[in-house]
């Protein structure tokens, strides 16, 4: 039962996230970059720092310089800024596609960075993983489209984010965490500014705009978080990849936005491989506890 709620619930926030992205690529057809991470950033920061409070516990911590910390903070920076850039010129769909090669990023990386065991199997899932990305960007060919390499910009900046977060220490809450990733964002949108010397006056549309994406945001956040502590990890990550499908769908009815052959294939090609990955990490846990199981006997 709590595996169903918990599917439900990462669904719920996966179509959050698609709805996020909406709002933002509508924003950012009049208003520059750096004004929107800067509002997004500063805004959702303060929400998630006054629900802190509420939970008894505080933003203003020492634990805002530990050296995980601010990599996680500089890379959350490179990697908010690169996607809503990505979602500002490019299809939702092809942008959301790149970005589902995330998982395979972190697992390469906790292989390569952090010494974790990677079989030869999970190292093919990410090799062809990131050949679907190479089939969405197509390099060198004439569909090719300089602007999405933002997305896989921003697919490094979060990989190395979730990385990072791998070393942050356990009494440093989630909701700090947060909060200092928001307030991260919203410098990058302050430094972006400062850089382009952009900056617009938001009509009632475009505040309505910041406004919805912050409010699904947040509620999308809530509903990931209580994915994954209410349903086991290995149950519920598959079912982040129906961002894609609601992506997908949101580009096509609001954005007029159909994705071609390429990036379909591309995207089943990301999914597979990521799917796979998840199975053998679920696989090789069960494999490790039953062998600590038997020593223990």
């Amino acid at each position: 039962m709590d595996n169903m709620r918990g599917i439900m619930l990462m669904v719920l926030g996966m179509a959050g996230f698609a709805a996020e992205d909406m709002f933002i690529k509508l924003a950012a057809s009049v208003l520059p970059v750096g004004e929107i991470l800067l509002v997004l950033g500063f805004v959702g920061a303060l929400i998630f720092a006054i629900y802190a409070r509420v939970n008894g516990t505080s933003v203003v911590s020492k634990g805002f310089f530990h050296p995980a910390v601010v990599l996680r903070n500089l890379s959350e920076m490179l990697g908010g800024l690169c996607f809503v850039m990505a979602l500002s010129l490019i299809p939702l769909a092809t942008a959301t596609t790149i970005l589902q090669a995330t998982p395979l990023l972190v697992t390469m990386g906790a292989a390569l960075v952090l010494g974790e065991a990677v079989g030869w199997r999970r190292w093919t899932a990410i090799l062809v993983g990131f050949g679907g990305v190479l089939l969405v960007i197509r390099p060198g060919f004439e569909g090719f489209e300089p602007e999405v390499l933002w997305a896989v910009a921003g697919v490094l900046g979060l990989g190395v984010r979730d990385l990072a977060s791998r070393k942050v220490p356990k009494t440093i809450t989630s909701l700090q965490l947060s909060a200092w990733g928001f307030f991260s964002v919203g410098v990058s949108g302050v430094v972006v500014m400062a850089i382009t010397g952009e900056a617009v006056v938001p009509s009632e549309r475009e505040v309505l705009y910041l406004a919805g994406a912050l409010s699904v945001g947040v509620l999308a956040y809530w509903a990931l978080t209580e994915a994954t502590r209410i349903g086991e990890i290995s149950v519920v990550t598959p079912f982040r990849y129906s961002r894609l499908v609601f992506s997908t769908i949101v580009g096509i009815l609001v954005f007029a936005e159909f994705p071609d052959g390429y990036t379909l294939a591309g995207a089943c090609i990301i999914i597979a491989t990521g799917l796979y990955t998840i199975m053998r990490e679920r696989k090789r846990r069960r494999q490790e506890a039953a062998l600590a199981a038997q020593a223990v006997v």
